[in-house]
C-alpha cells in the first residue's frame, strides 16, 4: 500500500494537512514581510526614532523567529509529554488564528514594529508545535508506516515552505498586496484549525510530569534526555548537521543567483523549486528503498550524495560568465544551468534520504514518556546549528571568499562530519553496506515476513551457505539481530569492525576456549531477556556442498536458558554466488551471478516447548526442498 494512502486515514490525514497549512502560512507571512522591507528600502521604526536598512531588518527578522526555539522548546517538550497531543495541536492552531488576525492588522495599517514582534510570537508557536509534530507520529502509525509517514511530513513541509514563499512574494506584489496577504494568512490559519479538529486523541505519555518553567535549567535537562541513548543523540547531531548544511545553501540562494548566475528573482524561485522537489522526492522514495522499515543504510548514502553534488555544484559555478541579469527564458537555454539545476535537485534528493530515517529512528528508539522532550532537544540543537551556519557564512563571505567557495567548504566539511559520525556509530555504515548488497547485488524475494515478531526475544535459525548470510537476513529483518559467529571469523582483520558494529557474539567450541563459550551464552541470555533477536547458524560452518550440515545442539541450550520462540529461515539461491564455497574457497574467483534472485523464506515460530535440534533442522530441510 502506498504511503499516499495515509492521507485518507483519520490517524494521519488531518495531521498532515494541519502541519502543511501551518508551514505554508508561516512562510507566506515571512516572505511577504521580508519583501515589503526589502522593496521599501528603509522602514521607520518606533515612530521615526530610528531607521534600519533592509539587510539589517532581514537579519533581525531571522533572529526574532529562531530565538523562541532556545527559550521555549524545553517547556514545549514537557507539555507534549504531559498532555494529549491532539488537544495541544488544536490550542496551538487557535493561537495561530489570533496571531494572524493581529498580523493582518499590521499589514493593512503598516505597523512594522508590530509585524516584527509577531515574528517572535510565530517562532514561539512553531517552537511549541515542533515536539508535538514528530512525537505524535509513533502513537498513530504502525512501525511499517513510520518511514512513509515521516517521508510524507518532510515532503509536505518543504513543499509548503516553497509554496508559501512563492505565494508571499506574489501576493505582496499585487495591487492592494497587503490586504491580500492579510486575508490569506487569516484564512489559512482558520482552515488549519478546522483540519486539526479531525486529529484523533493521542494520550499523554507522562501525565504525572511536573512542569518546570526555568528555560535555562530545563533546556539543559532536555539536552541530557537526548544523551540517554547514544544512537539517538548522534542521530540528533546528524539531523542538526543537515539543518546546518541546508541553512547554508538556502540562505545563500538569492545572492548566489544574483551575483554568480546573474539571474533575476524568478530564477531564484526556479532554483528553490528544484531543491524543494528534490527533498520531497527523496523523502517519498525512502519508504520504497527501505521496504517500509527504518533503513539506517540510507543515511550514509544520503551523506555521500550531499557531498558529491555540492562539489559538482561548486565546479559548475566557477565557470559562469559575468553579465547583466537574465530571466528564466535565457537561463533555461544554457546547458550549464541545467547541470546546476540537476545538482540542486540531487542535493535535495539525497537530503531526503539522509533526514527521513534519522527522524524515524529518533521516534522509534526514544522512550515514549520522554519522546517529546527528546524531540524538543533536537529542535534546540537544530536552531543552534542554523545560527552557527549563519555566523559561518557571514565570517567566510566577509573575508572575501565567494559563495561557490563557501559551497566547496561545506561539501568537504560534510564529508568529514559524515566520516566522524559513522565512525562513532558504525551501525550506520554496516547498514549501508548491507543495503547496497541487498538492493544492488541481488534481487531479494522475501516470503513469510509476517512470521518475524514485532517485539520480544526470539532466535532466528538459518542454513549457512555463504559469508554474507548474516547480511542478507539483516537486510530483510525490520529489527536489529545479534548473530553468533566463530571467534576466528569475528576477529578477522577489517571485518572485525563491522562485526562489532552489528554487536555480533563470538563463540567457540567447548574444548578450546571455555571462557569465550560461557560469555557467548551469557550474552545470548541477556539479549533474549531484553526482548531482542539472536541469529544462529547451527551448522557451525559454511556448507561446501550446498547441502545442509548437521545442526549443533546449542539452540536447545539457549531455549532452555531463556524460553523464546525459534524461527527457522531458509536461504535459497545463495549457493554458487561469489561469497559461497562452490568450486573451492569463497571470494577467490571473479564475482559471478550478480543480480540473481535470492529467496529468503521465514517459517512460523516454533514455540520453546517444541524446540529440538532435529525438529528445527527438518523444518529448514523441508523449506529448502520446496525450491
Amino acid at each position: 500500500m502506498s504511503q499516499f494512502s495515509l492521507l485518507k486515514k483519520k490517524k494521519f490525514g488531518p495531521f498532515f494537512w494541519t502541519q502543511f497549512l501551518g508551514a505554508f502560512n508561516d512562510n507566506l507571512f515571512k516572505n511577504a514581510l521580508l519583501i515589503m522591507f526589502a522593496f521599501q528600502g528603509t522602514t521607520q521604526l518606533a515612530g521615526g526614532m530610528s531607521q534600519m536598512d533592509a539587510s539589517t531588518l532581514v537579519n533581525l527578522s531571522a533572529g526574532l523567529f529562531i530565538l523562541p526555539f532556545f527559550l521555549f522548546s524545553a517547556l514545549a517538550g514537557q507539555l507534549a509529554d504531559k498532555f494529549d497531543k491532539g488537544k495541544l495541536i488544536r490550542l496551538i492552531k487557535l493561537f495561530e488564528i489570533i496571531l494572524m488576525s493581529i498580523a493582518a492588522f499590521g499589514f493593512i495599517f503598516d505597523t512594522p514594529v508590530l509585524l516584527l514582534s509577531l515574528l517572535f510570537l510565530m517562532g514561539t508557536q512553531s517552537a511549541f508545535f515542533g515536539p508535538v509534530k514528530y512525537s505524535i507520529l509513533p502513537q498513530h502509525l504502525e512501525e511499517e508506516e513510520l518511514v512513509g509517514g515521516n517521508g510524507m511530513v518532510e515532503m509536505g513541509t518543504f513543499l509548503a515552505i516553497l509554496l508559501g514563499t512563492v505565494a508571499g512574494g506574489v501576493l505582496i506584489a499585487l495591487e492592494q498586496g497587503r490586504a491580500w496577504v492579510a486575508c490569506g494568512i487569516v484564512l489559512l490559519a482558520v482552515i488549519g484549525w478546522l483540519k486539526s479538529r479531525g486529529i484523533p486523541e493521542a494520550i499523554a505519555n507522562a501525565p504525572d510530569l511536573k512542569i518546570a518553567f526555568n528555560p535555562i535549567t530545563e533546556t539543559w535537562r532536555v539536552i541530557q534526555f537526548t544523551r540517554e541513548n547514544i544512537v539517538v543523540f548522534r542521530s540528533i547531531l546528524g539531523i542538526s548537521w543537515f539543518w546546518f548544511y541546508g541553512a547554508i545553501f538556502l540562505a545563500q540562494m538569492p545572492t548566489f543567483t544574483e551575483k554568480v548566475i546573474h539571474g533575476n528573482e524568478l530564477v531564484v524561485t526556479i532554483l528553490l523549486t528544484v531543491f524543494s522537489l528534490g527533498i520531497g522526492t527523496g523523502s517519498l522514495l525512502c519508504e520504497r528503498l527501505s521496504n517500509k522499515k527504518i533503513e539506517l543504510g540510507l543515511v550514509p548514502f544520503g551523506a555521500i550524495g550531499l557531498t558529491l553534488f555540492a562539489l559538482d555544484l561548486w565546479w559548475v559555478s566557477i565557470g559562469l560568465p559575468d553579465r547583466e541579469l537574465i530571466g528564466v527564458g535565457v537561463f533555461l537555454q544554457e546547458l550549464k544551468h541545467w547541470h546546476l539545476m540537476v545538482d540542486l535537485l540531487l542535493i535535495g534528493l539525497f537530503g531526503g534520504f539522509y533526514i527521513v530515517p534519522l527522524y524515524a529512528l529518533i521516534q522509534q528508539r526514544s522512550k515514549p514518556e520522554n519522546r517529546s522532550r527528546i524531540i524538543a532537544g533536537n529542535n534546540i540543537l537544530n536552531a543552534l546549528f542554523m545560527v552557527v551556519a549563519a555566523a559561518l557564512a557571514i565570517v567566510t563571505l566577509g573575508q572575501g571568499y565567494t559563495i561557490p567557495q563557501l559551497f566547496l567548504f561545506v561539501a568537504i566539511l560534510n564529508a568529514l562530519v559524515a566520516i566522524y559520525i559513522f565512525t562513532l556509530v558504525p551501525e550506520f555504515l554496516l547498514r549501508f553496506l548491507v543495503w547496497i548488497m541487498v538492493h544492488f547485488m541481488y534481487r531479494i524475494r522475501l516470503t513469510g515476513k509476517e512470521n518475524l515478531p514485532e517485539e520480544g526475544g526470539a532466535i532466528l535459525v538459518s542454513n549457512h551457505v555463504s559469508f554474507i548470510d548474516f547480511a542478507l537476513i539483516t537486510g530483510v529483518c525490520p529489527r536489529p539481530v545479534r548473530f553468533i559467529m566463530d571467534v576466528k571469523i569475528f576477529k578477522a582483520p577489517l571485518l572485525n569492525f563491522f562485526f562489532r558494529a552489528g554487536k555480533s557474539i563470538p563463540i567457540t567450541g567447548a574444548g578450546k576456549h571455555p571462557g569465550v563459550l560461557k560469555a557467548a551464552f551469557e550474552s545470548v541470555r541477556e539479549t533474549l531477556s531484553e526482548g531482542d533477536l539472536v541469529g544462529v547458524f547451527p551448522e557451525g560452518r559454511i556448507t561446501k556442498t550446498g547441502s545442509l550440515n548437521s545442526f549443533h545442539k546449542g539452540i536447545e541450550r539457549m531455549v532452555k536458558d531463556t524460553p523464546v520462540p525459534v524461527i527457522p529461515i531458509a536461504l535459497k539461491g545463495v549457493w554458487g554466488s561469489f561469497f559461497s564455497k562452490k568450486d573451492g574457497a569463497a571470494m577467490q574467483k571473479l564475482p559471478r551471478r550478480f543480480w540473481s534472485q535470492i529467496v529468503i523464506e521465514i517459517h512460523p515460530p516454533i514455540q520453546p516447548e517444541n524446540v529440538t535440534v532435529e525438529h528445527v533442522q527438518s523444518v529448514i530441510e523441508g523449506m529448502l526442498k520446496k525450491g
